[in-house]
């Protein structure tokens, strides 16, 4: 049932409205089609132009660093960076630029809390009723959250407010229940001895995070952290460091002491760099390119040998059998890929179809992509913002150049969207061979590579010939046909006839060049406890 939610909150989120109907054969990963709103008031994709900006009802009042409980400046005071809105390019607000005596500052309150403040020695069932706590604040200030987070991000308002928020709140009341659940082992040793296996906080421990999902992202790494009685130092990512001050803000309300949670805004080559490379931070955890995944494990290894866990970049397959619904499997590929404007580490980003569908499926995908609706993310109804930065706008472009350069069939779409903001038009190829760069590199934005193949055999090959492990999807009503896929396929998640389900309990990582260690569920918390062994002499024991 929990995974149905949020399969449910996920669809909320790309369809066109909230308004749903439900049925008994499924459309969508929850099961459920829409009844379209009348959308001639929006601007979809085919009128080429965007609507003038909401404004949303909200007051930017958090924009310093969070150290030791208190909102600061920067050390060096009156240094500021601009967070931009995606949707108009134009200034949201200044916030404080943390730096390397920032992040000094922020380790040692963290070090502070950890060696002599509450937090670790607290009962942990009162840690978790600090993080329950957490949870409703969540529920209350929603509304807020979901603001800030689209306001600084692009994504739009729906998915936001109706799935990662709601999920976020699920995500901290999971982990509270696993606080007073963490427990070690007695074992049996040959002689007279008695062991005990303790699992203890592993310490201060620095996480940064990315701007493609920020509070999710938080939840991920907070979550676990806090439930196992570490104390943190995050790091925010530069394109959207407002949200993450709000949910800070929040969880000293619900009772976290000063100095647990420690939150630096900045840039990755200053703050980042600090954090990754810092001789008094015994953890480091770090979502993000794979690039600077590598540049984050060298800082670690030489500086104190921290341990590394990475959620890193993928190019995930998305397979479609021979059987698939071809309906049914177009409009979950769509979602898989063009998601969150493109912006997901594991979308499905390679299209594999079968040749006996591949004409059909061809015309269907391009019919979706010119339906999806572009636009104002605070405007009901608009299925795609725009994208979080400028960076971000030409990278994506600059892969659709060099798509059509290499020979791609480019089906729809290819360029911008309207005359202002990081829009970009829904862009499909097709005929892409799997050595062009838009099949091999993360585009990380609303392009879709279509590719056909002919057996299993092959398509196992193609879909493993890559130096990413993250994700995959398998679309077939052939039980023999999930397994062999699911089986081979060398990643860490294998979707099959769904996408993007995200559940609290659901561990989320990768194979190979996507990273290392797992988030979300059980797995997770051993991202954040050291294992001690303590042996004790027994003299003269009843038994062994």
């Amino acid at each position: 049932m929990a995974m149905l939610r949020a399969a449910t909150r996920l669809s909320r989120a790309f369809r066109t409205n909230s308004i749903f109907e439900s049925h008994a054969s499924p459309l969508s990963l929850s099961s459920v089609t829409v009844k379209r709103l009348d959308l001639r008031c929006l601007l979809s994709t085919a009128a080429e132009a965007v609507a003038e900006p909401i404004k949303p009802d909200i007051s930017i009042s958090l924009t310093k660093l969070l150290i030791d409980g208190k909102f600061v400046d920067a050390a060096s005071v009156g240094k500021t960076f601009p967070t931009i809105d995606p949707r108009t390019e134009e200034i949201i607000a200044h916030v404080a630029e943390g730096d390397v005596e920032d992040v000094n500052r922020a380790v040692k309150a963290a070090r502070r809390a950890f060696d002599k403040g509450p937090w670790p020695k607290m009962t942990p069932y009162e840690r978790s009723k600090i993080l329950l706590r957490f949870a409703d604040l969540i529920d209350k200030h929603s509304d807020e959250l979901a603001t800030l987070e689209s306001l600084d991000s692009g994504k739009t308002y729906q998915q936001s407010r109706y799935a990662e928020i709601p999920t976020m709140a699920r995500l901290f009341r999971y982990y509270a229940g696993w606080a007073d659940k963490i427990h070690g082992l007695t074992v049996p040793a040959d002689g007279p001895h008695s062991v005990q296996i303790l699992h203890e906080p592993i310490g201060v421990a620095g996480q940064i995070i990315p701007w493609n999902f920020p509070l999710l992202m938080f939840s991920w790494k907070v979550g676990p952290a806090l439930a196992c009685g570490n104390t943190i130092v995050l790091k925010t990512a530069e394109q959207t460091p407002l949200s993450a001050l709000l949910a800070g803000k929040l969880l000293y309300e619900a009772g976290l002491p000063e100095g647990v949670l420690n939150i630096i805004s900045g840039y990755g080559h200053t703050a980042g760099a600090a954090i990754s490379s810092h001789m008094d931070i015994d953890k480091l955890a770090f979502t993000g390119s794979t690039e600077v995944g590598k540049i984050v494990s060298q800082a670690a290894a030489a500086s104190n040998l921290k341990p590394v866990t990475l959620e890193l970049g993928g190019k995930s397959p998305f397979i479609i059998a021979e059987d698939a619904n071809i309906d049914h499997a177009v409009e979950v590929a769509h979602f898989a890929l063009f998601f969150n404007q493109g912006q997901c580490c594991c979308a499905g980003s390679r299209t594999f179809v079968h040749e006996s569908i591949y004409d059909e499926f061809l015309e269907k995908a391009k019919a979706r992509a010119l339906k999806r609706v572009v636009g104002d993310p605070f405007q009901n109804g608009v299925e795609q913002g725009p994208q979080v930065s400028d960076e971000q706008f030409d990278k994506v472009l600059g892969y659709i150049k060099i798509g059509q350069e290499e020979g791609a069939r480019l089906l729809t779409g290819g360029d911008r969207f309207g005359q202002k903001g990081y829009y970009i038009k829904p862009t499909i190829f097709a005929d892409v061979q799997d050595g062009m760069r838009i099949s091999r590199e993360e585009i990380f934005g609303p392009v879709q590579a279509i590719t056909k193949y002919k057996t299993l055999s092959e398509v196992i090959q193609r879909a493993n010939d890559t130096t990413y492990g993250l994700a995959a999807g398998v679309f077939s009503k052939n039980i023999d046909t999930v397994n062999t896929l699911s089986r081979a396929l060398r990643v860490g998640t294998v979707w099959v006839n769904c996408y993007d389900v995200f559940d609290a309990a659901i561990p989320f990582g990768g194979y190979k060049m996507s990273g290392h260690g797992r988030e979300k569920g059980i797995y997770s918390l051993n991202n954040y406890l050291q294992v001690k062994a303590v042996v004790t002499s027994i003299k003269d024991p009843a038994w062994l």
